[in-house]
């Protein structure tokens, strides 16, 4: 193959892996939809990522409240979380033990309501490191837990769901990697992912001014943690976040954007 050809090969692969400076996953997920009978429960399994910012979980639980306040008390996100955590770290099936994780959670005023027992949670949102999926000796890990901790959860009659995470404010080609080990891994695993990550990337490609990093280019700003959230809410729910009320003390127009990205991202994602 000439040099010129080869070029243009490479130059064609890349722009199939970008939109713009968008990325994509090359492959396609296989599960798209949790169906009408989405998770009103969910387990958070993860890292910092995850409580940075008084909780993602927190969020996502106000946003499902706002869209259905007629049934709020439904709702309920619980966060189990070690900071710099992979998949290894937790022993998931000990979060399912009886009257441990779950048992109890607070209402509006502050009150103690003591949950049904049986199946504490819908779902379980699962997080690894931000590296481990791409990292060259982390990876195989990433490849074992993500199938061993699926399987757990299933046993406890619990959907199993990956949360794909975004790139490090100065290493942006992360988000494809990143996007690709997770699709690869929902479809192996007959998960559902949602694509935290990509939104994160169009974000930045419509308005590079926007901070979604903090100062250590890892974790989120509020606004980080707030279009992440609109996008497990959109990806779990497959309702819009366009018009949600609560706003996790953003500006409007800010977190209209924000919304919509969201929502935009995981219609592409998903194929819809």
């Amino acid at each position: 193959m000439s040099n010129l050809v080869r070029g243009f090969v490479i130059a064609l692969t890349l722009g199939c892996m970008t939109v713009g400076s968008q990325a994509v996953a090359q492959s396609k997920p296989k599960v798209t939809s949790l169906g009408p009978d989405y998770p009103k429960t969910a387990i958070f399994i993860g890292n910092s990522f995850f409580y940075y910012n008084n909780g993602l979980p927190g969020h996502v639980s106000l946003l499902e409240k706002a869209a259905d306040p007629e049934h709020k008390a439904a709702y309920r996100n619980t966060m189990v979380t070690i900071g710099g955590s992979g998949f290894d770290w937790h022993d998931v099936e000990s979060y399912f033990r009886p009257n441990a994780v779950g048992k109890y959670s607070f209402d509006d005023n502050n009150v103690v309501v003591f949950n049904k027992p049986g199946r504490l949670f819908d779902a379980a949102v699962m997080m690894d490191c931000s590296q481990c999926p791409i990292h060259p000796t982390l990876k195989p890990v990433f490849i074992e837990y993500a199938r061993k901790d699926a399987d757990i959860v299933r046993t406890h009659g619990t959907r199993p769901i990956f949360f794909m995470s975004w790139a490090y404010a100065d290493k942006p080609e992360m988000t494809a990697q990143l996007a690709e080990a997770y699709t690869v891994a929902g479809n192996e695993n007959d998960a559902l992912v949602i694509p935290a990550g990509l939104a994160f990337a169009r974000a930045l490609q419509q308005q590079p001014e926007l901070v979604l990093h903090v100062a250590d280019k890892r974790h989120p700003t509020l606004a980080g943690t707030y279009l992440a959230s609109c996008v497990v809410f959109a990806a779990l729910t497959g309702k819009s976040p366009v018009g949600n009320p609560y706003r996790a003390g953003i500006d409007e127009q800010t977190a209209r954007f924000l919304q919509q990205v969201a929502w935009d991202t995981v219609q592409d994602y998903y194929g819809k």
